[in-house]
């Protein structure tokens, strides 16, 4: 699994003029960084941005779901029981990783409210996950076709620093690998906990589309483009 003192290997996609702001896409499980990275040109942002793309690839390890084959992977899933899914060792062992990378870009003069961190199904659960507990304040977490560790629970240690922060919840309707009803509860927790969240679901399985893409660089450009 990844420590806080190895570095995760990531793609990066550099603007075209000094980096002032940042996004970190974390993908789903079996994926690697390169399956999020040819989005950038789908969203449709100002062509003189100054967003760098960061899209990490989780470590190689063995899932249980599936047999116990090796694959890239946030964490252990241990079952398709939402309550007891994911493996919350693992979860915060990849969390320490996340926060790595973030303070990484902190170090690099980028400050954590020009930095949003967003993720696709594991992917997904790990932005929410870091971002929620992050001391420092984000300018936004994004939460695509994803669910919460604990199932309908927030997670434990909730930092102050991100309790306005903006998140963005997407899910599919016909989503066969996280099921919608699971999203919503993320979603519903979140807002009962007086969370500022937006939630939308698109007619699509696990998956992402064009529009959807072209309404979330609508959503980056509106936080990280002054």
């Amino acid at each position: 699994m990844p420590s806080a003192t190895t570095a995760l290997e990531r793609i990066t996609i550099e603007p075209t003029t000094s980096a002032t702001a940042c996004v970190i896409w974390l993908h789903g499980l079996g994926d690697s960084g390169a399956g999020f990275a040819p989005v950038v040109p789908v969203l449709g942002l100002p062509q003189n941005h100054s967003i760098r793309f960061i899209f990490p690839h989780a470590p190689e390890q063995a899932v249980t779901i599936n047999g116990g084959y090796i694959m890239r992977s946030w964490y252990d899933i241990k079952s398709m029981d939402l309550h007891d899914r994911a493996d919350i060792k693992g979860v915060l062992d990849s969390e320490q990783a996340v926060k790595a990378l973030i303070n990484e870009q902190i170090a690099a003069g980028i400050s954590a409210e020009n930095i949003i961190l967003a993720g696709f199904s594991q992917g997904g659960v790990m932005s929410l996950f870091s971002g929620l507990r992050f001391e420092h304040k984000l300018a936004g977490i994004m939460a695509l076709s994803c669910y919460l560790p604990a199932g309908e629970s927030l997670p434990e240690e909730l930092h102050p620093a991100n309790a306005s922060t903006p998140i963005l919840q997407h899910h599919g309707e016909q989503d066969e690998v996280v099921p919608l009803f699971a999203g919503k509860m993320a979603y519903d927790a979140l807002i009962t906990a007086g969370y500022n969240s937006s939630w939308k679901t698109y007619p699509m399985p696990h998956s992402v589309i064009p529009e959807q893409l072209h309404e979330i660089g609508q959503w980056i450009a509106n936080k990280l483009t002054r």
